[in-house]
Protein backbone atom coordinates (compact mmCIF):
# COMPACT_ATOMS: atom_id res chain seq x y z
CA UNK A 1 0.00 0.00 0.00
CA UNK A 2 1.60 3.11 -1.39
CA UNK A 3 -0.84 5.79 -0.10
CA UNK A 4 -1.97 4.80 3.39
CA UNK A 5 -4.43 7.45 4.90
CA UNK A 6 -4.40 8.17 8.60
CA UNK A 7 -7.30 7.00 10.68
CA UNK A 8 -9.04 10.29 10.76
CA UNK A 9 -8.70 10.40 7.19
CA UNK A 10 -10.51 7.04 6.75
CA UNK A 11 -12.98 8.25 9.33
CA UNK A 12 -13.86 12.25 7.74
CA UNK A 13 -14.48 9.72 4.35
CA UNK A 14 -17.41 7.28 5.74
CA UNK A 15 -20.30 7.08 4.11
CA UNK A 16 -22.74 7.65 7.12
CA UNK A 17 -26.38 6.90 7.45
CA UNK A 18 -28.33 8.93 9.36
CA UNK A 19 -28.90 7.59 12.91
CA UNK A 20 -32.23 6.85 12.33
CA UNK A 21 -31.67 4.57 10.03
CA UNK A 22 -29.67 2.44 11.91
CA UNK A 23 -31.84 2.31 14.57
CA UNK A 24 -34.74 1.25 12.57
CA UNK A 25 -32.73 -1.80 11.49
CA UNK A 26 -32.97 -3.05 15.18
CA UNK A 27 -36.02 -1.98 15.49
CA UNK A 28 -35.95 1.23 17.65
CA UNK A 29 -38.24 3.61 16.29
CA UNK A 30 -37.32 7.34 16.13
CA UNK A 31 -39.77 8.45 18.90
CA UNK A 32 -37.30 6.48 20.91
CA UNK A 33 -34.42 7.81 19.85
CA UNK A 34 -32.82 11.18 21.09
CA UNK A 35 -30.55 12.39 18.20
CA UNK A 36 -26.99 14.08 19.14
CA UNK A 37 -27.07 15.71 15.61
CA UNK A 38 -27.21 13.19 12.12
CA UNK A 39 -24.90 10.52 13.14
CA UNK A 40 -25.87 9.95 17.11
CA UNK A 41 -28.56 9.33 19.45
CA UNK A 42 -29.26 7.67 22.58
CA UNK A 43 -31.90 5.11 23.07
CA UNK A 44 -34.64 5.75 24.89
CA UNK A 45 -35.40 4.21 28.81
CA UNK A 46 -38.94 3.30 27.85
CA UNK A 47 -37.63 0.98 24.66
CA UNK A 48 -35.43 -0.68 26.35
CA UNK A 49 -37.60 -1.62 29.34
CA UNK A 50 -40.06 -3.49 26.59
CA UNK A 51 -37.05 -5.50 25.42
CA UNK A 52 -36.76 -7.25 28.98
CA UNK A 53 -37.72 -10.98 28.86
CA UNK A 54 -36.83 -11.51 25.32
CA UNK A 55 -33.93 -13.85 24.38
CA UNK A 56 -30.86 -13.39 24.17
CA UNK A 57 -28.12 -13.50 21.12
CA UNK A 58 -24.58 -14.64 21.93
CA UNK A 59 -22.12 -12.67 23.92
CA UNK A 60 -18.74 -12.39 22.44
CA UNK A 61 -15.77 -11.08 24.40
CA UNK A 62 -12.48 -9.47 22.50
CA UNK A 63 -9.54 -8.90 25.26
CA UNK A 64 -5.71 -9.15 24.57
CA UNK A 65 -2.25 -9.79 25.62
CA UNK A 66 -0.85 -7.27 28.21
CA UNK A 67 -0.62 -3.58 25.91
CA UNK A 68 2.95 -2.91 24.62
CA UNK A 69 3.60 0.33 22.73
CA UNK A 70 3.80 -1.65 19.41
CA UNK A 71 0.22 -1.75 19.84
CA UNK A 72 -2.31 -4.53 19.91
CA UNK A 73 -5.74 -3.04 18.80
CA UNK A 74 -8.50 -4.53 20.76
CA UNK A 75 -11.12 -1.96 20.07
CA UNK A 76 -9.87 -1.95 15.63
CA UNK A 77 -10.86 -5.94 16.41
CA UNK A 78 -13.61 -5.75 18.35
CA UNK A 79 -15.14 -3.32 15.68
CA UNK A 80 -13.49 -5.51 12.83
CA UNK A 81 -15.48 -8.70 14.53
CA UNK A 82 -18.63 -6.67 14.34
CA UNK A 83 -18.54 -5.97 10.62
CA UNK A 84 -17.51 -9.80 9.98
CA UNK A 85 -20.41 -11.34 11.92
CA UNK A 86 -22.40 -8.51 10.13
CA UNK A 87 -20.79 -9.47 6.66
CA UNK A 88 -21.18 -13.57 7.33
CA UNK A 89 -24.88 -13.08 7.80
CA UNK A 90 -24.74 -12.64 11.56
CA UNK A 91 -27.33 -9.91 12.89
CA UNK A 92 -24.62 -8.32 15.33
CA UNK A 93 -24.22 -5.11 17.35
CA UNK A 94 -20.79 -3.73 18.72
CA UNK A 95 -20.58 -2.62 22.30
CA UNK A 96 -17.60 -0.58 23.11
CA UNK A 97 -16.27 1.82 25.63
CA UNK A 98 -16.21 5.82 25.16
CA UNK A 99 -13.17 7.84 25.74
CA UNK A 100 -11.62 9.72 28.36
CA UNK A 101 -9.81 12.91 27.25
CA UNK A 102 -6.80 12.38 29.58
CA UNK A 103 -5.47 9.69 27.89
CA UNK A 104 -6.64 11.31 24.18
CA UNK A 105 -4.14 14.53 25.23
CA UNK A 106 -2.01 11.92 26.91
CA UNK A 107 -0.40 9.18 25.06
CA UNK A 108 -2.77 6.63 24.29
CA UNK A 109 -5.11 8.15 21.68
CA UNK A 110 -8.68 7.26 21.63
CA UNK A 111 -11.59 5.02 21.92
CA UNK A 112 -13.18 4.15 18.14
CA UNK A 113 -10.63 1.41 16.34
CA UNK A 114 -8.41 2.32 13.89
CA UNK A 115 -8.08 1.59 9.89
CA UNK A 116 -11.14 0.50 8.52
CA UNK A 117 -12.29 -0.69 11.45
CA UNK A 118 -14.05 2.32 13.60
CA UNK A 119 -16.61 3.37 14.35
CA UNK A 120 -18.11 7.07 13.38
CA UNK A 121 -18.62 9.76 14.35
CA UNK A 122 -14.63 9.53 15.43
CA UNK A 123 -13.92 12.96 16.47
CA UNK A 124 -17.30 13.50 18.17
CA UNK A 125 -16.68 9.97 19.90
CA UNK A 126 -13.31 10.67 21.53
CA UNK A 127 -13.70 14.74 22.23
CA UNK A 128 -17.07 15.22 24.58
CA UNK A 129 -19.52 12.81 22.61
CA UNK A 130 -23.08 13.08 24.27
CA UNK A 131 -21.77 14.66 27.02
CA UNK A 132 -21.76 11.80 29.51
CA UNK A 133 -18.47 11.59 31.15
CA UNK A 134 -19.75 15.85 31.84
CA UNK A 135 -22.49 14.32 33.53
CA UNK A 136 -20.39 12.16 35.74
CA UNK A 137 -17.75 14.63 36.72
CA UNK A 138 -21.19 16.58 37.17
CA UNK A 139 -22.60 14.21 39.77
CA UNK A 140 -19.79 12.80 41.52
CA UNK A 141 -18.17 16.50 42.35
CA UNK A 142 -22.01 17.36 43.77
CA UNK A 143 -21.16 14.41 46.28
CA UNK A 144 -18.11 15.83 47.06
CA UNK A 145 -19.53 19.73 47.57
CA UNK A 146 -22.74 18.10 49.60
CA UNK A 147 -20.06 16.43 52.02
CA UNK A 148 -18.06 19.89 52.80
CA UNK A 149 -21.63 21.78 53.09
CA UNK A 150 -23.16 19.06 55.49
CA UNK A 151 -19.85 19.27 57.51
CA UNK A 152 -19.96 23.53 57.56
CA UNK A 153 -23.86 23.74 58.17
CA UNK A 154 -23.25 21.80 61.46
CA UNK A 155 -22.53 18.42 60.33
CA UNK A 156 -25.60 16.52 61.59
CA UNK A 157 -24.40 13.10 60.43
CA UNK A 158 -21.26 13.32 62.59
CA UNK A 159 -18.99 12.89 60.09
CA UNK A 160 -15.23 12.68 61.24
CA UNK A 161 -13.85 14.86 58.94
CA UNK A 162 -10.55 12.78 59.15
CA UNK A 163 -12.16 9.71 57.59
CA UNK A 164 -13.66 11.16 54.73
CA UNK A 165 -13.57 8.69 51.97
CA UNK A 166 -14.79 10.06 48.95
CA UNK A 167 -12.56 12.49 46.65
CA UNK A 168 -13.10 14.69 43.86
CA UNK A 169 -12.81 14.05 40.17
CA UNK A 170 -12.17 15.00 36.37
CA UNK A 171 -11.65 13.81 32.72
CA UNK A 172 -7.94 15.08 32.73
CA UNK A 173 -4.36 13.45 33.64
CA UNK A 174 -3.48 15.89 36.23
CA UNK A 175 -0.72 14.63 38.92
CA UNK A 176 -0.65 18.33 40.60
CA UNK A 177 -4.17 17.22 41.74
CA UNK A 178 -3.70 13.85 43.59
CA UNK A 179 -3.22 15.37 46.81
CA UNK A 180 -4.63 18.86 47.56
CA UNK A 181 -5.55 20.85 50.93
CA UNK A 182 -9.32 22.33 50.29
CA UNK A 183 -11.28 25.08 52.45
CA UNK A 184 -8.31 27.15 53.16
CA UNK A 185 -8.81 31.12 53.16
CA UNK A 186 -10.47 31.25 56.54
CA UNK A 187 -14.00 30.41 58.60
CA UNK A 188 -16.15 31.57 55.57
CA UNK A 189 -14.72 28.58 53.54
CA UNK A 190 -15.12 25.37 55.54
CA UNK A 191 -12.69 23.35 57.51
CA UNK A 192 -9.73 22.70 55.82
CA UNK A 193 -8.92 19.03 55.39
CA UNK A 194 -6.66 17.08 53.03
CA UNK A 195 -8.29 15.62 50.03
CA UNK A 196 -7.33 14.39 46.57
CA UNK A 197 -8.65 14.11 42.57
CA UNK A 198 -9.25 11.00 40.71
CA UNK A 199 -9.36 10.41 37.19
CA UNK A 200 -13.08 10.41 36.00
CA UNK A 201 -12.90 6.98 34.79
CA UNK A 202 -11.84 5.77 38.18
CA UNK A 203 -14.88 7.66 39.76
CA UNK A 204 -17.15 5.27 41.83
CA UNK A 205 -20.09 7.22 39.51
CA UNK A 206 -18.54 5.84 36.61
CA UNK A 207 -18.66 1.97 37.87
CA UNK A 208 -22.32 2.25 39.47
CA UNK A 209 -23.54 3.32 35.90
CA UNK A 210 -21.64 1.05 34.27
CA UNK A 211 -22.96 -1.73 36.25
CA UNK A 212 -26.76 0.07 37.32
CA UNK A 213 -29.84 -2.01 35.31
CA UNK A 214 -31.92 1.20 35.21
CA UNK A 215 -32.53 4.67 37.06
CA UNK A 216 -34.21 2.94 39.63
CA UNK A 217 -31.21 0.86 40.44
CA UNK A 218 -28.90 3.84 40.08
CA UNK A 219 -30.59 5.97 42.43
CA UNK A 220 -29.71 2.81 44.85
CA UNK A 221 -26.80 2.63 43.97
CA UNK A 222 -25.91 6.12 44.38
CA UNK A 223 -27.50 6.46 47.79
CA UNK A 224 -25.27 3.13 48.69
CA UNK A 225 -21.91 4.95 47.99
CA UNK A 226 -20.09 5.07 51.50
CA UNK A 227 -19.12 8.82 51.71
CA UNK A 228 -16.90 8.73 55.40
CA UNK A 229 -17.22 7.28 58.85
CA UNK A 230 -18.11 8.69 62.10
CA UNK A 231 -15.94 9.19 64.89
CA UNK A 232 -17.16 5.57 66.03
CA UNK A 233 -16.36 3.94 62.71
CA UNK A 234 -20.03 3.47 61.74
CA UNK A 235 -20.21 4.59 57.79
CA UNK A 236 -21.86 7.78 56.59
CA UNK A 237 -23.55 6.90 53.24
CA UNK A 238 -24.29 9.34 50.12
CA UNK A 239 -28.37 8.91 50.92
CA UNK A 240 -27.22 9.93 54.39
CA UNK A 241 -26.99 13.33 53.08
CA UNK A 242 -29.47 13.36 50.63
CA UNK A 243 -27.17 13.09 47.68
CA UNK A 244 -28.39 10.76 45.88
CA UNK A 245 -31.91 12.13 44.15
CA UNK A 246 -29.83 15.41 43.29
CA UNK A 247 -26.80 12.96 41.47
CA UNK A 248 -29.72 10.75 39.61
CA UNK A 249 -31.38 13.84 38.03
CA UNK A 250 -27.54 14.89 36.75
CA UNK A 251 -27.05 11.31 35.66
CA UNK A 252 -30.39 10.46 33.65
CA UNK A 253 -29.45 11.04 30.38
CA UNK A 254 -26.10 9.78 30.73
CA UNK A 255 -27.41 6.31 31.94
CA UNK A 256 -28.91 5.90 28.03
CA UNK A 257 -26.83 4.11 25.74
CA UNK A 258 -25.62 6.03 22.66
CA UNK A 259 -26.05 4.45 19.77
CA UNK A 260 -23.84 5.07 16.37
CA UNK A 261 -22.39 2.99 13.73
CA UNK A 262 -19.49 1.39 12.08
CA UNK A 263 -17.46 2.72 8.74
CA UNK A 264 -19.28 -0.25 6.85
CA UNK A 265 -23.29 1.26 8.55
CA UNK A 266 -23.46 -1.23 11.43
CA UNK A 267 -24.78 -0.58 14.65
CA UNK A 268 -22.51 0.11 17.76
CA UNK A 269 -23.42 1.15 21.09
CA UNK A 270 -20.69 3.03 22.58
CA UNK A 271 -21.36 3.48 26.26
CA UNK A 272 -19.46 4.36 29.41
CA UNK A 273 -15.77 4.07 29.93
CA UNK A 274 -13.93 2.94 32.99
CA UNK A 275 -9.89 1.81 33.15
CA UNK A 276 -9.34 -1.54 33.80
CA UNK A 277 -6.15 -1.07 35.25
CA UNK A 278 -8.14 1.07 38.32
CA UNK A 279 -11.75 0.14 37.53
CA UNK A 280 -13.64 -2.69 36.27
CA UNK A 281 -13.08 -1.67 32.56
CA UNK A 282 -15.90 -2.89 30.87
CA UNK A 283 -19.23 -1.31 29.11
CA UNK A 284 -22.36 -0.78 30.74
CA UNK A 285 -24.63 -3.38 31.55
CA UNK A 286 -27.68 -1.90 30.04
CA UNK A 287 -26.19 -1.20 26.88
CA UNK A 288 -24.80 -4.42 26.86
CA UNK A 289 -27.99 -6.14 27.89
CA UNK A 290 -29.98 -4.18 25.70
CA UNK A 291 -28.27 -5.61 22.84
CA UNK A 292 -28.41 -8.86 23.58
CA UNK A 293 -31.97 -8.55 23.17
CA UNK A 294 -31.59 -7.00 19.60
CA UNK A 295 -29.28 -9.12 17.91
CA UNK A 296 -27.98 -12.45 17.36
CA UNK A 297 -24.06 -11.55 18.59
CA UNK A 298 -23.24 -9.09 20.60
CA UNK A 299 -19.14 -8.52 20.72
CA UNK A 300 -17.51 -6.41 23.43
CA UNK A 301 -14.55 -5.54 24.40
CA UNK A 302 -12.68 -5.32 28.08
CA UNK A 303 -9.82 -3.01 28.78
CA UNK A 304 -6.29 -3.47 28.58
CA UNK A 305 -4.40 -7.25 28.54
CA UNK A 306 -6.95 -10.33 29.85
CA UNK A 307 -5.27 -10.11 33.13
CA UNK A 308 -7.22 -7.30 34.12
CA UNK A 309 -10.08 -7.02 31.58
CA UNK A 310 -11.08 -10.31 30.96
CA UNK A 311 -10.77 -10.90 34.63
CA UNK A 312 -13.00 -8.28 35.79
CA UNK A 313 -15.30 -8.92 32.90
CA UNK A 314 -15.95 -12.64 34.16
CA UNK A 315 -15.50 -11.75 37.65
CA UNK A 316 -17.50 -8.42 38.06
CA UNK A 317 -19.70 -7.35 35.09
CA UNK A 318 -20.88 -11.40 33.99
CA UNK A 319 -21.34 -11.88 37.65
CA UNK A 320 -23.25 -9.03 38.57
CA UNK A 321 -25.36 -8.93 35.63
CA UNK A 322 -25.75 -12.47 34.85
CA UNK A 323 -24.16 -12.77 31.30
CA UNK A 324 -22.48 -15.88 30.08
CA UNK A 325 -19.96 -15.28 27.17
CA UNK A 326 -20.56 -17.80 24.05
CA UNK A 327 -16.67 -17.26 23.38
CA UNK A 328 -13.59 -14.86 23.61
CA UNK A 329 -11.19 -13.59 21.60
CA UNK A 330 -7.48 -12.43 22.49
CA UNK A 331 -6.00 -10.18 20.10
CA UNK A 332 -2.25 -10.37 19.74
CA UNK A 333 0.60 -8.78 17.07
CA UNK A 334 3.63 -9.83 15.42
CA UNK A 335 5.40 -6.86 17.16
CA UNK A 336 4.08 -6.92 20.57
CA UNK A 337 5.47 -10.87 20.81
CA UNK A 338 8.83 -9.89 20.08
CA UNK A 339 8.54 -6.85 22.45
CA UNK A 340 7.97 -9.55 25.03
CA UNK A 341 10.71 -11.54 23.48
CA UNK A 342 12.99 -8.55 23.97
CA UNK A 343 13.16 -6.44 21.10
CA UNK A 344 13.53 -2.45 21.20
CA UNK A 345 11.03 -1.06 19.76
CA UNK A 346 13.18 0.69 17.29
CA UNK A 347 13.83 -2.70 16.34
CA UNK A 348 10.27 -3.95 15.58
CA UNK A 349 10.45 -3.86 11.63
CA UNK A 350 13.02 -6.11 11.62
CA UNK A 351 12.32 -9.90 10.64
CA UNK A 352 12.87 -11.59 14.46
CA UNK A 353 11.52 -15.35 14.81
CA UNK A 354 13.07 -16.18 17.44
CA UNK A 355 11.95 -13.28 19.64
CA UNK A 356 8.44 -13.82 18.60
CA UNK A 357 8.69 -17.35 20.00
CA UNK A 358 9.89 -16.13 23.31
CA UNK A 359 7.67 -13.39 23.42
CA UNK A 360 4.45 -15.95 22.76
CA UNK A 361 4.82 -16.96 26.69
CA UNK A 362 2.77 -13.88 27.86
CA UNK A 363 0.22 -14.89 24.79
CA UNK A 364 0.13 -18.81 26.06
CA UNK A 365 -0.99 -17.33 29.75
CA UNK A 366 -3.33 -15.25 28.47
CA UNK A 367 -5.01 -18.03 26.68
CA UNK A 368 -4.54 -19.98 29.39
CA UNK A 369 -6.04 -17.77 31.95
CA UNK A 370 -9.41 -17.16 29.68
CA UNK A 371 -9.59 -21.43 29.88
CA UNK A 372 -10.08 -21.20 33.51
CA UNK A 373 -13.43 -19.63 32.98
CA UNK A 374 -14.76 -22.24 30.88
CA UNK A 375 -14.90 -19.99 27.89
CA UNK A 376 -13.74 -21.34 24.46
CA UNK A 377 -10.96 -18.93 23.11
CA UNK A 378 -9.58 -17.78 19.85
CA UNK A 379 -6.62 -15.87 18.99
CA UNK A 380 -6.79 -12.82 16.63
CA UNK A 381 -3.61 -11.71 14.73
CA UNK A 382 -3.83 -8.18 14.11
CA UNK A 383 -1.25 -8.01 10.92
CA UNK A 384 0.72 -4.96 11.03
CA UNK A 385 2.82 -4.51 7.42
CA UNK A 386 6.12 -5.26 8.39
CA UNK A 387 4.92 -9.15 9.71
CA UNK A 388 6.49 -11.52 7.61
CA UNK A 389 5.21 -15.02 6.97
CA UNK A 390 7.81 -16.69 9.15
CA UNK A 391 6.98 -14.60 12.70
CA UNK A 392 3.30 -15.13 12.06
CA UNK A 393 3.56 -19.35 11.73
CA UNK A 394 5.69 -19.07 15.09
CA UNK A 395 2.35 -17.65 16.59
CA UNK A 396 0.07 -20.05 14.98
CA UNK A 397 2.41 -22.79 15.94
CA UNK A 398 2.48 -21.63 19.51
CA UNK A 399 -1.00 -21.11 20.04
CA UNK A 400 -1.63 -24.91 18.08
CA UNK A 401 0.40 -26.34 20.42
CA UNK A 402 -1.61 -25.07 23.53
CA UNK A 403 -5.15 -26.31 21.62
CA UNK A 404 -6.21 -23.28 20.25
CA UNK A 405 -6.09 -21.55 16.80
CA UNK A 406 -4.68 -18.54 15.58
CA UNK A 407 -6.40 -16.61 12.58
CA UNK A 408 -4.78 -13.83 10.69
CA UNK A 409 -7.05 -10.71 10.79
CA UNK A 410 -6.74 -7.84 8.19
CA UNK A 411 -9.48 -5.48 9.25
CA UNK A 412 -7.50 -2.73 9.80
CA UNK A 413 -6.48 -2.54 6.20
CA UNK A 414 -9.14 -4.49 4.68
CA UNK A 415 -12.55 -3.87 6.96
CA UNK A 416 -15.19 -6.96 7.20
CA UNK A 417 -13.14 -8.87 4.53
CA UNK A 418 -9.97 -8.84 6.08
CA UNK A 419 -11.51 -10.52 9.27
CA UNK A 420 -14.21 -12.90 7.66
CA UNK A 421 -12.27 -16.24 8.67
CA UNK A 422 -11.84 -14.92 12.42
CA UNK A 423 -15.64 -14.19 12.34
CA UNK A 424 -16.71 -17.90 10.98
CA UNK A 425 -14.38 -19.64 13.62
CA UNK A 426 -16.15 -17.38 16.29
CA UNK A 427 -19.29 -18.51 15.31
CA UNK A 428 -18.45 -21.95 15.21
CA UNK A 429 -17.45 -21.64 18.83
CA UNK A 430 -20.19 -20.01 19.92
CA UNK A 431 -22.97 -21.90 18.01
CA UNK A 432 -20.86 -25.65 19.22
CA UNK A 433 -22.57 -24.37 23.05
CA UNK A 434 -19.14 -25.25 24.67
CA UNK A 435 -18.92 -22.72 26.82
CA UNK A 436 -19.25 -23.75 30.64
CA UNK A 437 -18.67 -20.15 32.17
CA UNK A 438 -18.07 -19.62 35.95
CA UNK A 439 -16.27 -16.85 38.06
CA UNK A 440 -13.11 -17.85 39.38
CA UNK A 441 -13.97 -17.39 42.78
CA UNK A 442 -17.21 -17.83 44.20
CA UNK A 443 -18.97 -15.13 46.19
CA UNK A 444 -18.77 -16.34 50.17
CA UNK A 445 -14.72 -16.66 49.83
CA UNK A 446 -12.99 -14.41 51.97
CA UNK A 447 -11.48 -10.85 50.38
CA UNK A 448 -8.40 -11.83 51.07
CA UNK A 449 -8.74 -15.09 50.14
CA UNK A 450 -10.27 -13.80 46.57
CA UNK A 451 -7.11 -11.37 46.06
CA UNK A 452 -4.66 -14.24 46.26
CA UNK A 453 -6.72 -16.25 44.09
CA UNK A 454 -6.50 -13.93 41.70
CA UNK A 455 -2.87 -12.95 41.86
CA UNK A 456 -1.93 -16.44 42.26
CA UNK A 457 -4.27 -17.62 39.47
CA UNK A 458 -4.38 -15.10 36.92
CA UNK A 459 -0.52 -13.22 37.40
CA UNK A 460 0.98 -16.29 38.71
CA UNK A 461 2.38 -14.40 41.83
CA UNK A 462 4.00 -16.14 44.50
CA UNK A 463 2.34 -14.16 47.37
CA UNK A 464 0.25 -10.90 48.21
CA UNK A 465 1.72 -9.01 50.83
CA UNK A 466 -0.07 -6.11 52.72
CA UNK A 467 0.40 -4.27 55.89
CA UNK A 468 -2.07 -5.35 58.68
CA UNK A 469 -4.36 -2.61 58.56
CA UNK A 470 -5.40 -3.67 55.11
CA UNK A 471 -5.86 -6.67 56.38
CA UNK A 472 -7.97 -5.75 59.49
CA UNK A 473 -9.86 -3.45 56.96
CA UNK A 474 -10.97 -6.19 54.68
CA UNK A 475 -12.59 -8.22 58.09
CA UNK A 476 -13.81 -5.02 59.08
CA UNK A 477 -15.97 -4.59 55.91
CA UNK A 478 -16.46 -8.42 56.51
CA UNK A 479 -18.57 -8.20 59.67
CA UNK A 480 -20.18 -5.23 58.18
CA UNK A 481 -21.62 -7.54 55.28
CA UNK A 482 -19.48 -6.95 52.95
CA UNK A 483 -17.97 -9.79 52.34
CA UNK A 484 -19.80 -11.18 49.53
CA UNK A 485 -18.48 -8.68 47.12
CA UNK A 486 -16.22 -9.79 44.31
CA UNK A 487 -12.51 -7.76 44.35
CA UNK A 488 -11.04 -5.30 41.41
CA UNK A 489 -7.63 -5.25 41.36
CA UNK A 490 -5.81 -1.59 40.54
CA UNK A 491 -2.04 -3.02 38.69
CA UNK A 492 -0.17 -2.03 36.03
CA UNK A 493 -1.46 -3.09 32.82
CA UNK A 494 1.84 -3.79 31.25
CA UNK A 495 2.53 -6.92 32.98
CA UNK A 496 1.19 -9.97 34.78
CA UNK A 497 3.34 -8.30 37.99
CA UNK A 498 3.29 -5.28 39.87
CA UNK A 499 6.46 -4.39 38.08
CA UNK A 500 5.42 -2.51 34.76
CA UNK A 501 8.90 -3.84 33.09
CA UNK A 502 8.79 -6.93 33.91
CA UNK A 503 7.11 -8.46 30.38
CA UNK A 504 6.22 -12.30 29.03
CA UNK A 505 5.12 -14.51 31.68
CA UNK A 506 6.96 -13.99 34.91
CA UNK A 507 6.39 -16.38 37.86
CA UNK A 508 6.96 -16.29 41.82
CA UNK A 509 7.07 -12.77 41.61
CA UNK A 510 5.07 -10.93 44.67
CA UNK A 511 1.89 -8.59 44.79
CA UNK A 512 1.88 -5.82 47.46
CA UNK A 513 -1.32 -4.26 48.28
CA UNK A 514 -1.14 -0.89 48.83
CA UNK A 515 -4.58 0.37 50.08
CA UNK A 516 -7.81 -1.15 49.88
CA UNK A 517 -11.00 0.81 48.66
CA UNK A 518 -14.78 -0.03 49.65
CA UNK A 519 -17.01 0.96 46.31
CA UNK A 520 -20.59 -0.14 48.21
CA UNK A 521 -22.56 1.13 45.13
CA UNK A 522 -20.70 -0.15 42.70
CA UNK A 523 -20.53 -3.62 44.56
CA UNK A 524 -16.93 -4.56 44.74
CA UNK A 525 -14.01 -3.71 47.10
CA UNK A 526 -11.04 -1.85 44.79
CA UNK A 527 -7.51 -3.39 45.40
CA UNK A 528 -4.54 -1.28 44.65
CA UNK A 529 -1.28 -2.86 44.53
CA UNK A 530 2.26 -1.61 43.71
CA UNK A 531 2.39 1.99 42.23
CA UNK A 532 -0.47 2.33 40.15
CA UNK A 533 -1.81 6.05 40.22
CA UNK A 534 -5.82 6.57 40.27
CA UNK A 535 -4.99 9.84 38.73
CA UNK A 536 -2.48 9.39 35.87
CA UNK A 537 -0.24 12.06 34.74
CA UNK A 538 0.72 13.43 31.36
CA UNK A 539 3.98 12.16 29.47
CA UNK A 540 6.88 14.41 28.82
CA UNK A 541 5.47 15.44 25.35
CA UNK A 542 1.97 14.85 25.54
CA UNK A 543 -0.39 14.58 22.75
CA UNK A 544 -2.31 17.24 23.58
CA UNK A 545 1.03 19.00 21.65
CA UNK A 546 0.06 18.01 18.64
CA UNK A 547 -3.58 18.42 18.50
CA UNK A 548 -5.52 21.59 17.15
CA UNK A 549 -7.39 23.01 14.11
CA UNK A 550 -6.27 23.30 10.50
CA UNK A 551 -7.41 26.30 8.17
CA UNK A 552 -10.26 24.25 6.97
CA UNK A 553 -11.70 24.00 10.68
CA UNK A 554 -10.73 19.71 11.06
CA UNK A 555 -8.92 18.52 13.60
CA UNK A 556 -5.21 17.61 13.59
CA UNK A 557 -3.10 15.32 15.49
CA UNK A 558 -5.77 13.65 17.09
CA UNK A 559 -4.40 10.43 15.29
Amino acid sequence: MTDVKSDIEIARAARKKPIQEIGAALGIGVEHLLPYGHDKAKIGAEFIAAQRGKPDGKLILVTAINPTPAGEGKTTTTVGLGDGLNRIGKKTIVCIREASLGPCFGVKGGAAGGGYAQVVPMEDINLHFTGDFHAITAAHNLLAALIDNHIYWGNEENIDIRRIAWRRAMDMNDRALREVVCSLGGVANGFPRENGFDITVASEVMAILCLATDLRDLERRLGNIIIAYRRDRTPVYARDIKADGAMTVLLKDAMQPNLVQTLENNPAFVHGGPFANIAHGCNSVIATTTALKLADYVVTEAGFGADLGAEKFFDIKCRKAGLKPAAAVIVATARAMKMNGGVRKDDLGRENVEAVARGCANLGRHIQNVKKFGVPVVVAINHFISDTPAEIRAIQDYVTGLGTEAILCRHWAEGSAGIEALARKVAELAEAGGAQFAPLYPDDMPLFQKIETIAKSIYHAGEVIADKSVRDQLRAWEEQGYGRLPVCMAKTQYSFSTDPNLRGAPEGHTVPVREVRLSAGAGFVVVITGEIMTMPGLPKIPSAEKIFLNEEGYIEGLF
